[in-house]
């Protein structure tokens, strides 16, 4: 429209489909799968408004009676489906402004992590109880699993942004090098939970993984010709379910509980009975509240004596019914007044093959409706229930005009379903009420620390970064940080000065801390050398004291000196010298008529301009001494000397042995280098 301002944008995501004409006693599953789906998504502009599919599908195919895309009267029934929403993948995209959730940032490998951390977060009966774990005020969250997890869920719940899993993966004992690996996401759940178990023994939440999580079953033998049963009881945090050669969930638990016949040469061997034909099987005592499934997606194949991945279509319903079948996958001793009827909580994916692929996670926080959210490492977006379900079934190998379509890697990898009954439970408040106090003042200090940040980081552009080596700076690190320096100038302090801020009033603040006069201070600049040094070079004489310290940093910090990160803006690094008070006193007064300051300055006639340094004498170095004790191997920085160019260490050597002060005896020779 002409109305729309310039350089508008709007980002939409679009389905087109046409839906098969279902069959006698055909699910809508099978229907669906019959039928042509494209989607995608673009970003459109004033010179791209229409955008689309240049091709859709084949006349070969809508003819295709096996297909059902064609009805009776010659028909189509196409359906359209626009999402107009903003881009997540645009920067100014707002995770929580537009779905109320944040993601996890991804340190390089970490997307199967961040899926599991969203769903276990998105467990609110868990966060709770990893909230009331006990922690301290001297524990560090880089050496805390629970410290770490606590704050990590604490910002998923509040934070403006994605959150880092830093701290977390250091207490894990992971370096750098381990989060640019992609670890098994079942042995990592397996692993974080037995950790938190262990940490939650003797508190007030010890159990919460057993409760949640565990689930029991029985490994029986049963002997067919004499009375003989063997049986063994087992506890499971989750269940690894076939994919290969199941069409869904409850295929693959029939798997599960099938009964292997032992005969012939696989005789069973019965105490007391000899070598006996015998049913062995597995059934369940009991589901837990929070039913994890880990689908068998990756297999070694002997043909190829390799991993594969399987990326065939395996169904999962939105509500699964563990009780179906009259109970046939339970025990007959199986407690039946619980009613295992489930609901989809999470979907967790993986694009890609067997080497390598993205992992990321659908969830639905509530359990009901239609409301579910893509976790994709850092952006969130409220999503159909058909992108959670349908669209990672997998590939069906069967589909007629399987050709012409694009192979699908992308589909669920492990399932997440909560108990109906369990739900009010599960479902519970989790907020900064369950949290302790000096956890919330640590991560209300790391905000704040960070809004300062961001602040200094949106204002860089008006201030001068100001970094000031004294002889006491240089006292403390040569001989224990540095030998070869005069000072590492990273780990200063970069005061913060306004750029329009005059020098001399620099030199007032400067004044009020260190107790030296203004008309004291005499400061030097650095320069960077080729050799990778950093010296004083030239002094700031009286004339450039009257400038702004923006125009000192233009002058002696050229945009070409390397000495910063990239992002930062350059600083200004000076040397104080504290120049005697005779010096000063004897100094003649600087003027503002003196021909040398700007004109600006002179203007005001020839009044004396207080806090000016005296100006360095003609022919004269600036020295730096540091001491070497051969007998102790000590190394010490000593101070600095103003000497007259044509000087020696001869004529300066009672300066030279006043600053080794008892370092030195009376006449006892030195060697200077």
């Amino acid at each position: 429209a002409a109305s729309l301002p310039h350089g508008w944008s709007q980002h939409a995501a679009f389905t087109l489909s046409i839906e098969a004409e279902p069959r006698a006693g055909e699910g809508s599953a099978s229907a669906a799968a019959r039928g042509v789906c494209k989607d995608t998504s673009h970003t459109f502009g004033a010179n791209e408004t229409d955008w689309g599919f240049t091709q859709f599908v084949l006349l070969s195919e809508l003819d295709d009676p096996d297909r059902g895309l064609l009805r009776e009267d010659d028909s189509v029934v196409i359906v359209a489906s626009v999402r107009a929403r903003k881009d997540p993948n645009d920067w100014n995209y707002d995770s929580r402004a537009e779905t109320g959730h944040v993601g996890l940032k991804n340190q390089g490998a970490t997307c199967y992590m961040n899926s599991l951390l969203q769903t276990l977060f998105h467990v609110p009966y868990f966060r709770k109880a990893v909230y009331h774990m006990p922690t301290t005020e001297s524990d560090e969250a880089s050496a805390s699993i629970p410290l770490a997890l606590q704050a990590l869920f604490h910002k998923l719940q509040v934070a403006p942004g994605a959150a880092s899993t830093e701290d977390l993966t250091r207490s894990f004992g992971w370096d750098a090098y381990d989060s640019f690996m992609q670890h098994d996401v079942q042995e990592l759940n397996r692993v974080l939970c037995e950790k938190l178990e262990e940490k939650m023994k003797g508190t007030s939440v010890e159990g919460t993984i057993a409760k949640l999580f565990e689930g029991h079953t029985v490994n029986y033998i049963n002997c067919v010709d004499v009375e003989y049963k063997s049986e063994r009881k087992e506890a499971y945090l989750d269940l690894q379910l076939d994919v290969k050669g199941c069409k869904d969930v409850y295929a693959s638990f029939d798997k599960y509980v099938e009964v292997e016949k032992m005969d012939g040469d696989n005789k069973y061997r019965a105490e007391g009975h000899g070598l006996q034909d015998a049913d062995k099987g597995v059934l369940f005592t009991a589901f837990p509240p929070v039913l994890q499934l880990q689908l068998k997606r990756f297999e070694y194949d002997f043909n190829r004596d390799a991993m594969v991945k399987i990326n065939d279509r395996y169904e999962f319903p939105e509500e699964l019914d563990l009780d179906a079948g009259d109970g046939k996958y339970l025990t007959p001793d199986a407690d039946r007044s619980v009613r295992n009827k489930y609901q989809l909580h999470s979907v967790l994916v993986h694009s890609g093959g067997v080497n390598g692929g993205h992992y990321y996670a659908f969830i639905r926080p509530t359990l009901r409706g239609e409301d579910w959210f893509k976790f994709d490492d850092e952006r969130v977006t409220k999503e159909r229930a058909k992108r959670a379900l349908d669209d990672n079934f997998g590939e069906d190998a069967d589909l007629p005009g399987k050709g012409s379509r694009v192979p699908k890697f992308a589909n669920a990898y492990m399932l997440v379903y909560v108990r109906e009954s369990d739900m009010a439970q599960i479902v519970c408040d989790a907020n900064e009420d369950d949290i302790a106090e000096h956890v919330l003042a640590r991560l209300r200090k790391e905000r704040e620390e960070k809004e300062r940040r961001k602040k200094e980081k949106a204002e860089a552009h008006l201030i001068v970064p100001t970094r000031l080596a004294t002889v006491e700076t240089m006292k403390a690190q040569i001989g224990s940080e540095i030998h070869f320096d005069l000072c590492d100038h990273e780990s200063l302090p970069a005061r913060r000065v306004r750029k329009e801020t005059p020098f001399l009033e620099w030199k007032k603040s400067v004044a009020e801390e260190t107790g030296v006069p203004p008309n004291r201070q005499r400061y030097w600049t650095f320069v960077k050398r080729q050799n990778a040094t950093s010296r004083p070079g030239a002094p700031i004489d009286p004339a450039d004291e009257l400038s702004a310290m923006s125009a000192l940093r233009d002058k002696f910090t050229p945009a070409t000196t390397k000495y910063n990160d990239p992002e930062d803006p350059r600083d200004l690094r000076l040397f104080l010298e504290v120049v005697s008070e005779e010096e000063a006193r004897n100094a003649p007064p600087a003027t503002a008529a003196d021909a040398e300051f700007p004109a600006a300055a002179r203007a005001g006639g020839g009044a004396v301009l207080s806090g000016v340094a005296p100006r360095v004498p003609a022919h004269h170095e600036l020295l730096f001494f540091k001491f070497y004790d051969p007998r102790t191997e000590a190394f010490e920085f000593l101070g600095h000397l103003l000497c007259r160019e044509d000087s020696s260490v001869r004529l300066e050597e009672a300066r030279i042995r006043a600053l080794c002060g008892a370092r030195l005896a009376a006449g006892e020779p030195f060697d200077v280098f």
